[in-house]
């Protein structure tokens, strides 16, 4: 018996001597947190390349977070930062004797001369925080995959949205002072000043632009039609005007058509050449050159389109956020919201309802997490076609859930009466229907309502705006210039019924782009 106590003894003593990864010492660059601290308390300048880089919590020592804290309340308040300024306020936070009181302060200052190579420093900093950020988010990883409580595909987004803040910079932050929120906004009011009043991402259609500013980060749009009124054509054409036209990386998730198709109806649209014919190969010899020449820019355009079928919420967020990651996508496309699935994070089952009101949950909160404007498509109910009257759409008609309602900034529906064989507007004008459009903006939590006319171009799949020619003079002004052009080309000339329609001027001379049509 003798012999076999040792055993057990030993054996427990070597199980408790191989876990000891808790025992390990954290990264971290004590000294180099000296001196950044110190460089910044005697040189402006210092303070100026790196405020923006780092935050308090990057510092491993907590005196070092005091202290920089000071600094940084010193810089917004706009006071000079020096060893004097510095000590009277973390004196005034509470925290001089916590740091070290004044001697520590001096003994930072003594150990450099300058803030030569302080962004290399604070960087290395920076590098420290993310290697303990992560050592942090994996013991949280591994403690929650042992409960087997947790839905494996919450966890999965869970773990990949804490590492997406890592990647970004972004760790979560506590709340902010109504001062410094005051500051951000007027120098967001300024920027929009800049670009004359677009503060979001341009759609490309004036009127609506106009109406929004622009689609806005963190917001949630939903366009929302019945089948056949050209949801996918809509969202096509902006991600073209989006994309080739102000060169902004757009992220296209299609869940009802293919990669190929939808870029074959982007070629169709930016070509001016009929989808048939793309589909048959039947194109006369200047088809040919006009495919050629006109699909360079949609070439070179930074669209990245997704055609995933049955794509779920999760993996709709992991896609997106590594796209933002890599790419730097400004705006989300989603076609369409009722062919996505909950994934496994649907609990018990549940309904087709409570599914829909979960995934439009999760892009509002796409939207916000990325800070970017999320635009998904949506189907609208019967109720529409059962409807006596002109047939237009209300928020009651989002077929499947309310909470899409709820969550949305912005509901807007797409109306084409002539598809209901309406002939004329319902309105004084009563003008006639024919190639027009209606965009319906049902509900603008953070602007007002309208109801914007836009022109279809059925046989190329495309939306533009319905006004380009000021007067009839200078529509046929243009058509003479055209006309004597060596190569214009008498079969692309337009009909009567065209006569004001921008889809019909495609092979104009380049010279006419300063009167705003659009090529």
């Amino acid at each position: 018996m003798e012999k076999v106590q040792p055993h057990i003894s030993y054996s427990s003593k070597k199980s408790q001597v191989i876990s000891l990864e808790k025992g390990k010492i954290p990264p971290q660059a004590v000294d180099l947190e000296e001196v950044v601290l110190g460089a910044m308390m005697i040189d402006k300048k210092g303070v100026d390349e790196i405020i923006d880089l780092i935050n308090p919590d990057v510092f491993y020592k907590e005196a070092h977070q005091h202290i920089f804290a000071a600094i940084f309340q010193l810089f917004k308040t706009g006071q000079p930062i020096d060893l004097l300024t510095v000590a009277s306020q973390l004196k005034k936070d509470g925290n001089l004797d916590v740091v070290g009181g004044e001697y520590y302060l001096i003994q930072l200052t003594q150990k450099v001369s300058s803030s030569a190579h302080i962004e290399f420093h604070a960087r290395i900093i920076l590098q420290k925080f993310i290697q303990r950020s992560l050592i942090k988010i994996s013991n949280e990883i591994i403690e929650d995959s042992y409960d087997e409580s947790t839905d494996v595909f919450d966890l999965l987004d869970t773990a990949e949205s804490k590492l997406y803040e890592i990647t970004q910079g972004n760790i979560k932050r506590s709340s902010e002072t109504a001062q410094n929120l005051v500051i951000q906004a007027k120098k967001k009011i300024e920027e929009i000043a800049n670009k004359k009043g677009l503060s979001g991402v341009p759609s490309g259609f004036e009127k609506l632009d106009k109406l929004t500013s622009g689609w806005q980060p963190s917001d949630l749009v939903i366009i929302a039609a019945r089948p056949g009124m050209g949801k996918t054509a809509l969202t096509l054409s902006m991600a073209r005007n989006i994309a080739v036209s102000n060169n902004i990386p757009v992220a296209f998730f299609s869940l009802e058509m293919s990669s190929v198709q939808l870029i074959t109806r982007l070629i169709s649209s930016e070509t001016g050449l009929s989808s048939e014919k793309l589909r048959t190969g039947q194109l006369a010899k200047h088809e040919w050159e006009q495919l050629n020449v006109k699909v360079k820019h949609l070439e070179k355009a930074p669209l990245f389109i997704d055609d995933t079928p049955s794509l779920s919420i999760f993996d709709l967020r992991a896609k997106a956020r590594r796209l933002a990651s890599q790419h730097g996508i400004k705006i989300i496309f989603v076609d369409y919201l009722q062919l996505m699935t909950a994934g496994g994070s649907q609990k018990g089952g549940g309904n087709r309802e409570q599914e829909i009101s979960t995934i439009s949950r999760n892009l509002k909160a796409l939207a916000k997490e990325l800070d970017i404007p999320v635009i998904a498509l949506s189907q609208l109910s019967r109720a529409v076609e059962t409807r006596g009257g002109s047939k237009r759409p209300l928020l009651s008609d989002l077929r499947e859930s309310g909470a899409i309602e709820q969550d949305a900034d912005i509901v807007s529906f797409i109306y084409r009466p002539e598809y209901y064989k309406i002939d004329q507007w319902d309105d004084d004008e009563q003008a006639p229907t024919d190639g027009q459009a209606e965009f319906i903006v049902a509900k603008h939590r953070n602007g007002g309502l309208d109801e914007i006319r836009l022109k279809f171009i059925g046989h190329l799949g495309k939306f533009e705006n319905l006004e380009t020619f000021d007067t009839p003079v200078e529509f046929h002004s243009r058509m003479n210039s055209a006309a004597n052009d060596d190569t214009f080309k008498p079969d692309n000339l337009p009909s009567a019924n065209d006569a004001f329609g921008p889809d019909s001027l495609d092979d104009l001379p380049p010279e006419d782009d300063d009167h705003g049509v659009p090529f």
